[in-house]
């Protein structure tokens, strides 16, 4: 019998700077933090938050999306693991003030597309990641 799934937990990507892609993902997004490792933690708050891998997991809802440091490498799209992560938003005309908040803060970006069932708008992290955001019509 198939495993009966309702939505997805979390997703973790790997960067190479967790300071530059929490910057990144702070404006773009403004997600609260779920979790992460304080400045000042002793030892055993850095052993129970080892998981964190010295990133930082944000709540979005009913789902967590976190960032691992792991060092070097780039992004891409062609290899196995990952094509591109896509949030939802309710409407064309909030994809159109996402594209504005993005020219605001300097971020390069598609322009909105049509795609049949949905508009999207696509751009990418510091790590080259590909990101969406979409509205259903």
């Amino acid at each position: 019998m198939p495993i009966a799934t309702t939505a997805i937990a979390h997703v973790r990507l790997t960067v190479t700077d967790i300071a530059t892609s929490r910057r990144f993902y702070d404006s773009v997004f403004g997600w609260p933090v779920f979790a992460a490792l304080p400045d000042n933690a002793d030892a055993a708050t850095r052993e129970q938050l080892s998981f964190l891998f010295g990133g930082v997991i944000y709540n979005i809802g009913e789902s967590l999306i976190g960032l691992r440091p792991t060092g070097t490498g780039t992004f891409d799209e062609d290899r196995v693991g990952l094509d591109h992560l896509a949030f939802v938003l309710p409407a064309l005309a909030d994809l159109e003030q996402a594209a504005a908040h993005l020219d605001q803060l300097g971020i390069a970006h598609e322009p909105i597309k049509d795609i049949g069932v949905a508009y999207i708008l696509e751009f990418r992290d510091p790590d080259n990641i590909a990101l969406e955001l979409s509205a259903r019509k």
